[in-house]
C-alpha cells in the first residue's frame, strides 16, 4: 500500500496506541504518536519552570524544544534535545499538566506542521498509522481511512489502571473525565470525530479484534 495514511483519533484509554502499532505492523507501515509529542514539550515546559497557569509563557518557549521522532511500530519513541523521554513522559505530572499544554495555539501550530512533515516524509515508503485526537480533522483531514476509536468510561479506566502502577480505577476514571472535558472543549483543535470517520467501540473487544476490525475498514477504503 503506497502513500496510505491511516488517521486514528479518540480519548484516552480506547485503545488508540496498542490498535495503531498492531495495524501498522500489520501493513508494513510507519507509525506517528502524537501525544507523546504533546507529552515531550510539557515534559520540556515542566523542566525549565515555565508555568503551566500562564499559557502565554508555554507560547513564548514553545518553538525551544527540539523533537525527533522514531516511527518504527516496534520501537515507536521521542526525544527532546536530544534526550530520550520515552519513560518521564508518561509519569502523572506530565499527564496531569498535558491538556494545558496542548491547549495552547502556538504549541499545537508548530505540533501539527511537524506532524505534516513527519507524515509526508513517510509515504514514499509506504504510509503510516498517525494516533491522537485531532487527525481526522486537522493534522490529516485527506486521509483516506479515518477511524474514531471510543470505548465505556470503566473500560477505559480498567485499561489505563492496569498500564500503571500505584492507582485505581475510581482516580483514573476522574482523571480520564477531567481531560476528556479539557480536550474537547478547548479553542484550538480540540478532541472531536471527523465527519468521515468511522467509529468503533473497542469496549467489547480484545486488542487482537480491534485491529482485525481497522484492517477490515482500510481494505473496504483502499
Amino acid at each position: 500500500m503506497s502513500g496510505l495514511v491511516v488517521a486514528m483519533d479518540g480519548p484516552s484509554g480506547s485503545g488508540k496506541s496498542s490498535a495503531s502499532r498492531g495495524v501498522a505492523r500489520a501493513l508494513g507501515l510507519r507509525y506517528l504518536d502524537t501525544g507523546a509529542m504533546y507529552r515531550a514539550v510539557t515534559w520540556w515546559m515542566l523542566q525549565r519552570g515555565v508555568d503551566l497557569d500562564d499559557p502565554a509563557a508555554i507560547a513564548a518557549r514553545s518553538a525551544e524544544p527540539a523533537l525527533t521522532m522514531t516511527t518504527d511500530p516496534d520501537a515507536p519513541g521521542v526525544a527532546v534535545d536530544g534526550v530520550d523521554v520515552n519513560g518521564p513522559i508518561r509519569g502523572a505530572e506530565v499527564t496531569g499538566a498535558v491538556s494545558a499544554v496542548s491547549a495552547v495555539p502556538e504549541v499545537r501550530r508548530r505540533l501539527v506542521a511537524l506532524q505534516r512533515e513527519i507524515i509526508a516524509d513517510s509515504l514514499p515508503g509506504g504510509g503510516i498509522v498517525v494516533e491522537g485526537r485531532d487527525i481526522g480533522t486537522v493534522v490529516a483531514p485527506d486521509a483516506p481511512v479515518k477511524i474514531y476509536l471510543t470505548a465505556s468510561a470503566e473500560a477505559r479506566a480498567l485499561r489505563r489502571t492496569a498500564e500503571l502502577e500505584g492507582t485505581s480505577v475510581e482516580a483514573q476514571r476522574a482523571a480520564m473525565a477531567r481531560r476528556d472535558t479539557l480536550d474537547s472543549t478547548r479553542k484550538a483543535d480540540p478532541l472531536a470525530m471527523a465527519a468521515d470517520a468511522v467509529e468503533l467501540d473497542t469496549t467489547p473487544l480484545d486488542l487482537d479484534e480491534v485491529i482485525a476490525e481497522v484492517l477490515r475498514l482500510v481494505k473496504e477504503r483502499v
